[in-house]
């Protein structure tokens, strides 16, 4: 399983940040779209690091259209020759409505189509053959020379996609190269819904597990001693509660028997009051979901629960680490 690390934020340093990450010692790095651009931060990422994989972790699909997003993949892995991943997701229908103005609309088939329409336009351009897609969310049909890019020897990138719903991680399974898993997720979440969904997926295309890869973050609470432990718990816990009030993870609360939960804290969450969720998180829930304890503990215990399923995973510790804590983390992490 290799380590990864999420690039910071702040756009003004990134290429500062992508090099530290390389220096330490993680597999790849990936990037979110939040208040940036992400396929900017990719560029920089790349263009200051030699060997660490880049990727976006996630690109918001639906914020665009097949052939946008096309494009820049496309370019992105030329220059990367190799290194890049195209991670996609499809966020949740306020924000594809109200902040992309996007439309939205059975977000599993759309997805499908996306991921067939971007595979579509990359043949079409590497192989400069025909470009002719007809979907029921997107068509794509005219491409002439003058605005297609040459083909160029890595190819077109793979493509991850993040679900947590049957649908989405069937499809991801079907038409994806890899699959990225939400970090409120357990063990038997992954074991009785996510692995069989893309099992079904794959078996679809007439195609097996085999090189296929389950990559994510896993929450971490870690500290030396009993103070820096108590606020990596209480920040896990609030962070938990952010996730666990939306509904659409509701489907991982269930299996386990916290639905009940999961409305309080979207009850909770309506009503600001942000502060009080995190009590709600007792420690079963804490415990199954997040990894706790020493350094070594935890390297040990994220070995042991994930080895054997996920391809890579990325520490997520939901409060402001001590870089040298995190550190300590990976080195007892690579032990085992």
């Amino acid at each position: 399983m290799k380590i990864d690390a999420s690039l910071p934020k702040d756009i003004d340093v990134t290429q500062i940040d992508a090099r530290a990450i390389e220096a330490a010692g993680y597999d790849g790095l990936w990037v979110e779209e939040t208040r940036h651009d992400p396929f900017l931060q990719v560029l920089e990422a790349l263009q200051a690091t030699e060997s660490v994989t880049v990727g976006t972790s996630i690109a918001v699909a639906f914020a665009r259209t097949p052939m946008t997003m096309a494009g820049v993949a496309y370019d992105l892995a030329r220059h990367a020759r190799g290194r890049f991943v195209l991670g996609l997701g499809s966020q949740v229908r306020p924000h594809v409505e109200k902040r992309f103005s996007m439309p939205w609309s059975s977000p599993a088939a759309r997805m499908r189509e996306f991921i067939l329409a971007l595979r579509a336009i990359w043949t079409a351009w590497q192989e400069e053959s025909r470009l002719d897609f007809h979907g029921n969310f997107y068509a794509h049909t005219l491409m002439t020379p003058f605005f297609s890019p040459p083909p160029h020897p890595a190819g077109p990138p793979p493509v991850y996609l993040a679900g947590v719903g049957v649908r989405m991680t069937e499809v991801a399974g079907e038409v994806a190269d890899g699959f990225f898993v939400h970090p409120l997720t357990t063990r038997r979440y992954l074991d009785e819904v996510t692995l069989p969904a893309l099992a079904r997926g794959r078996a679809r295309a007439g195609l097996t597990m085999d090189g296929f890869a389950v990559v994510g973050p896993s929450f971490v609470a870690v500290g030396r001693d009993e103070r820096e432990l108590e606020a990596a718990v209480t920040a896990t816990r609030r962070q938990i509660a952010f996730y666990a009030s939306t509904p659409v993870y509701r489907p991982v609360l269930e299996l386990h028997g916290w639905g009940g939960l999961q409305s309080e804290l979207t009850r909770l969450s309506k009503e600001g009051r942000w502060e009080e969720m995190g009590g709600l998180v007792d420690d079963d829930m804490l415990n199954t979901v997040a990894l706790v304890g020493e350094p070594a503990k935890v390297g040990a215990e994220l070995v042991a629960k994930l080895g054997d399923v996920q391809t890579r995973t990325t520490f997520y510790p939901a409060y402001d680490a001590d870089p040298a804590l995190i550190s300590e983390l990976l080195a007892h992490t690579r032990e085992r």
